[in-house]
């Protein structure tokens, strides 16, 4: 199938779906970056990714483009997975297709967590049977690289989405959008009727002329957002009094004019004798 129809067939799977109650969903993606990455990322709310390498120099390239993809989508790449990375035999441990290319991603691209799987048959097969060997072998070698694995993804997922969370909100006590965005120290804070009138979707500025849909006085001075939750880890969607919906992208959000001397609301020490 071409790009436009893979796109619509992976929209309709994630978005028409009952897939009920999910503690995760795990895709597992195609080696490049085409038109499905970029439809996933955009359709789906990623959480974080997890590289699946090779020892070769060839996967190394193909992967470094994936790792720059998902850089610029603001979806985290959290671990490494090298696969085939080597196999023991007469108490020897052998790398058939050398080693060092699950390292060099993890240094050039600060990734935290490498983990290496072995070449290994009862590896192989276990993936034919549908039989896993963290089931089949629970106390194996294999067994606990894929848990030590998991017990990763699931911390990192859950310190992403503590971070996400608290990224972008509405402080009622000085009436301002309070801003930090993720992975910065940096914490600013914006009017909100300045990120209505900035919204740049097809509602608020015509697509073909680029006219502002949306004038100045439409937007009133006293505005305050009703809700604002996060939208994967690039964007929050900001719900207003008139029902309007805004996807406003962190990206976005930094280059808006930002409010000074904002009356923090004072704090109060309370000491017990």
């Amino acid at each position: 199938m071409r790009g436009p129809m893979v796109s619509g067939v992976i929209n309709q799977l994630l978005t028409t779906t009952d897939w009920g109650e999910l503690d995760y969903l795990v895709i597992d993606m195609p080696p490049g970056t085409g038109d499905i990455h970029l439809t996933l990322c955009q359709v789906a709310p990623l959480t974080a990714a997890v590289i699946v390498t090779t020892p070769q120099k060839l996967a190394f390239i193909d992967v470094a483009k994936g790792v720059r993809m998902f850089s610029k989508l603001k979806v985290p790449c959290v671990a490494v997975v090298e696969n085939m990375c080597y196999f023991d035999a007469d108490e020897k441990r052998y790398y058939p297709f050398g080693k060092g290319s699950g390292t060099q991603v993890v240094q050039q691209f600060g990734i935290p967590n490498l983990f290496d799987l072995p070449i290994r048959t009862t590896l192989s097969s276990s993936g034919d049977t549908g039989i896993p060997e963290v089931v089949s072998d629970p106390q194996g070698d294999v067994a606990k690289i894929f848990q030590n694995l998991g017990v990763c993804v699931v911390q990192q997922c859950a310190k992403i989405r503590q971070q996400v969370s608290t990224a972008v909100s509405y402080d009622r006590s000085i009436r301002a959008i309070r801003v930090k965005v993720p992975d910065s120290d940096e914490e600013f804070f914006l009017h909100p009727a300045t990120v209505r009138r900035n919204d740049r979707s097809a509602q608020s500025v015509d697509e073909w002329t680029g006219e502002q849909k949306v004038q100045y006085g439409d937007v009133p001075e006293d505005i305050e957002p009703e809700e604002i939750r996060p939208m994967g880890n690039y964007a929050v969607s900001i719900t207003w009094p008139d029902g309007f919906s805004q996807i406003a992208p962190y990206d976005q959000l930094d280059m808006l004019e930002r409010l000074v001397d904002v009356p923090l609301p004072a704090t109060a020490a309370v000491a017990s004798s």
